[in-house]
């Protein structure tokens, strides 16, 4: 995901990418604590991938306002 398409996504939508991310992202710190993590490359993705939607978020926040 890159920031071009966040900035197409409604409010609703990225909060929604939000919530799936940290889950994952969740999911990622157990198999990795546990060992069991194949690609820990994933857990960078998906940290960046948040902050990237937390950034247009607040954008969009800005924008309202």
């Amino acid at each position: 995901m890159n920031g071009e398409d966040c900035r197409a996504m409604t409010v609703d939508q990225l909060q929604d990418q939000l919530v799936n991310l940290k889950k994952e992202q969740m999911n990622l710190r157990f198999q990795q604590a546990s060992g069991q993590l194949e690609n820990s490359s994933r857990i960078r993705v998906v940290r960046r991938d948040i902050a990237r939607i937390k950034t247009v978020l607040g954008e969009k926040a800005n924008a309202d306002a």
